[in-house]
């Protein structure tokens, strides 16, 4: 959670600095800073549960796929 904490700040600071450079309002700037960043920063952390579920799913394709052979593996040097 911390991740996503400290990329919420950053993302603040940068969307609050381009908005206002483009717009020169403070008011817009802090707007879009806060809305856009709170919507990315929650797609963010679900994104990264996703990811990790879809890593974990892999891992155990692969580590399965390794049991497989070492099983067929065994069993033709037994029979």
């Amino acid at each position: 959670m911390i991740k996503t904490l400290t990329f919420a700040s950053m993302h603040f600071s940068i969307a609050f600095g381009v908005t206002y450079l483009l717009t020169g309002d403070i008011v817009v700037g802090g707007l879009v800073a806060i809305v856009e960043p709170a919507v990315n920063t929650v797609a963010f952390f679900f994104h990264e549960k996703v990811w990790n579920r879809v890593t974990a799913r892999r891992q155990q394709a692969a580590e399965r796929e390794a049991n497989s052979r070492n099983a067929m593996s065994g069993a033709a040097l037994v029979g």
